[in-house]
C-alpha cells in the first residue's frame, strides 16, 4: 500500500493532550509500550528539557502519522518518543522525523546526539545505524515490587532533602544517561538522599525520588569499599523505610558493579536498552 507522505509540523503547534494521544497510538504494539497520560508527558517534557519547537509531528490534514521529540542541553541533544503509527510504517516516516530532528540539532551547533533503543527493536536499531548512530553501551531497567526486607541493618543512615542531595550527583564518575543526568534530577520534584558508613568497610550515597505511590530514579555511588556490599546496605535502608512502595529505576549501565546488590534485593530486570550516539566531526 502506498501513502501520501506527510508534512512535518513542529510539536509546539499541538496540545499536550494531542501529543499524548499520538504517542500512545504509536506504541500500541511495541515490545514495551510505556503508555503515558497528559500529566506524565508534560512532566517528561519539563524534566528532560524537550524543545517542542525542534520536535516534530508527521501529519496530513487532521491525520497524524507519527512523532519524535528532541531534548537540548549544552553540547548534546537527545532523541526520544520517536514512533510511527503501525499502519503507516515502512514508508520512510521514521527516517523523515529523524532527519528533521538531527537537522534542528545540527543547526543549533550541537556536536553530539544521543538516543536509546529497546534491545530487540531491530527496525529501530537498523534505522538509527543508518542515520549515523553507533552503540555505546547497554542499559538495564529494574523494578522491585513491595516486599519486606530480611536481616538486620548494619549501619545508620543519614537522610537528606533535595537541596542537600543534589551535590552528591556531581561525584558520579563517567557519562550518565540523559534521564539520569544532574540536569534531569534538578528538574524532579520529591527528590531525597541518603548516606551510609558501613562500620569501617566503606561508605556510599543514594539519591532517589519518592512519591505517594512509588520510589524511582535511584542514583548512587560507592565512595569506598565493596560496591555490592554498600549498595545492598543502602537498598536495605531504603526499603525498610518505605516497605509498601513499588520501585522502578532505569538506565543503569549493564556493567555497573552495584547491580549484584539489586538482584540480591529482589529487583527484577524488566528490559534492556541500547544507548547509541552520533558525533559531528
Amino acid at each position: 500500500m502506498t501513502i501520501t507522505l506527510p508534512n512535518l509540523v513542529p510539536a509546539s503547534q499541538f496540545s499536550v493532550d494531542e501529543l499524548t494521544d499520538a504517542y500512545n497510538q504509536t506504541r500500541v504494539d511495541y515490545l514495551v509500550p510505556m503508555p503515558m497520560n497528559a500529566a506524565r508527558l508534560q512532566e517528561y517534557i519539563r524534566v528532560y528539557d524537550l524543545d517542542l519547537e525542534k520536535s516534530f509531528v508527521a501529519k496530513n490534514g487532521e491525520r497524524i502519522f507519527g512523532l519524535g521529540m528532541l531534548g537540548l542541553r549544552p553540547q548534546r541533544s537527545w532523541i526520544t518518543r520517536l514512533g510511527v503509527l503501525p499502519n503507516n510504517r515502512r514508508h520512510g516516516i521514521g527516517e523523515m522525523l529523524m532527519e528533521a530532528m538531527l537537522e534542528a540539532s545540527d543547526h543549533a551547533g550541537i556536536p553530539r546526539n544521543i538516543l536509546e533503543v529497546i534491545k530487540g527493536n531491530t527496525p529501530g536499531h537498523h534505522l538509527f545505524k543508518k542515520m549515523g548512530f553507533t552503540e555505546s553501551r547497554e542499559l538495564v531497567i529494574l523494578r522491585r515490587p513491595p516486599s519486606p526486607v530480611s536481616g538486620t541493618l548494619a549501619s545508620e543512615a543519614q537522610w537528606f532533602s533535595k537541596a542537600e542531595a543534589i551535590p552528591f550527583l556531581d561525584e558520579r564518575k563517567g557519562p550518565q544517561a540523559w534521564t539520569n543526568e544532574t540536569e534531569s534530577l534538578q528538574n524532579v520534584d520529591d527528590l531525597f538522599g541518603m548516606q551510609i558508613c558501613l562500620n569501617g568497610r566503606g561508605q556510599g550515597w543514594l539519591v532517589f525520588q519518592k512519591t505517594d505511590f512509588n520510589l524511582s530514579r535511584l542514583m548512587f555511588q560507592t565512595k569506598d569499599g565493596d560496591p555490592e556490599a554498600i549498595m545492598l546496605e543502602m537498598l536495605a535502608h531504603l526499603h525498610s523505610k518505605f516497605p509498601k512502595l513499588d520501585t522502578y529505576t532505569e538506565n543503569i549501565p549493564a556493567d555497573d558493579p552495584h547491580l549484584l546488590a539489586f538482584s540480591r534485593m529482589n529487583y527484577i530486570n524488566v528490559f534492556e536498552r541500547i544507548e547509541m550516539c552520533r558525533k559531528i566531526q
